[in-house]
């Protein structure tokens, strides 16, 4: 029982220590302020959210490369967190399917408490080493894929259990944290620290932390589709229709990637079955649907070598 208070004790004393959880001097006295003055603090705070992640890049790069080379492979990227970090890596991970016309399989999350705990806190699991390692174990991580632990401590033990149990089992793991030199940076193979500081409400890392750690992870994710050639220029190629929005989307990037008008663009996206990447193939290399598709099955879906590929078939065959 001694033991376990010390420990207690230890980390209420290593967590103060935490740039996240000190106070803020630029806040002082916000429940004093007006509306306007709130707004002007949290604006001000945010502005440094950028900097911190522009700190980063290198390393961001680094995980990007990782996750690329992984996905090529038919391995996965699997986000691990809890509360607030858990929550975002959950968002990004739904994304990636609409936006990049993936399988879900591909992205993945993991949020201590389970799906419950994206509506509903169950901050009691962040503590539990043993259902990190649980949960992570349930996935089965290979040397295929990349798991990326994110937590603005640094230190929640799911988490950390999570990216040891990862790495003992050969996969690729990344650590996005806002505290340097912390267990889980240490735990990782690549280590994205983005040291934002304060908090505008002390300790509240829903703020900055997790601003800079959306800011992340829209990077790994869309740097690694991007690499693999889920993305034509800076156009989202992969987007799939299913409703009208969507359908005037495509239209548009058919007339922007492949300099049609609107009535052309609308005429072979409905050749092509609603899919714009096939429809972009066929605009681009001159050549039917069948041969799209097959272009595209053949270069795993990265339109720009499904373009190149389809156009090299189509003077072969003449």
């Amino acid at each position: 029982m001694k033991h376990k208070a010390s420990n207690r004790k230890t980390n209420r004393i290593e967590l103060r220590r935490l740039g996240t959880e000190k106070t803020n001097f630029a806040s002082a006295d916000l429940d004093r302020k007006s509306a306007l003055e709130i707004a002007r603090i949290i604006n001000r705070e945010d502005a440094k959210v950028a900097r911190a992640v522009k700190g980063a890049l290198r390393q961001i790069a680094q995980a990007i490369d990782l996750i690329a080379a992984a996905l090529s492979q038919r391995g996965r990227l699997i986000y691990v967190g809890t509360g607030t970090s858990g929550r975002i890596a959950a968002l990004d991970a739904v994304e990636c399917p609409p936006t990049f016309d993936v399988n879900p399989r591909m992205v993945q999350f993991i949020i201590a408490g389970g799906p419950k705990a994206l509506g509903t806190a169950v901050e009691a699991d962040e503590d539990s080493r043993a259902r990190g390692r649980k949960a992570i174990a349930w996935k089965k991580p290979t040397s295929k894929d990349v798991i990326v632990g994110i937590a603005a401590s640094g230190r929640t033990p799911f988490t950390v259990a999570a990216i040891e149990y990862a790495r003992a089992h050969g996969a690729k793991t990344v650590a996005v944290v806002c505290n340097p030199k912390s267990p889980l940076g240490k735990a990782a193979h690549v280590a994205i620290v983005a040291d934002v500081g304060a908090e505008v409400v002390a300790g509240s890392t829903r703020m900055k932390a997790g601003t800079a750690q959306k800011m992340i992870l829209n990077m790994l994710s869309t740097g690694a589709m991007t690499r693999l050639g889920y993305v034509y220029g800076n156009l989202m190629v992969n987007v799939h229709p299913k409703n009208e929005k969507l359908v005037e989307r495509g239209v548009g990037i058919l007339e922007k990637a492949a300099g049609l008008d609107h009535a052309a663009a609308r005429k072979i996206l409905a050749a092509a079955g609603g899919r714009v990447p096939v429809a972009l193939v066929m605009a681009k290399a001159g050549v039917g649907r069948a041969n799209a598709v097959a272009a595209l099955r053949e270069s795993q879906g990265q339109v720009r070598k499904a373009i190149a590929q389809a156009k090299r078939g189509s003077e072969f065959r003449l």
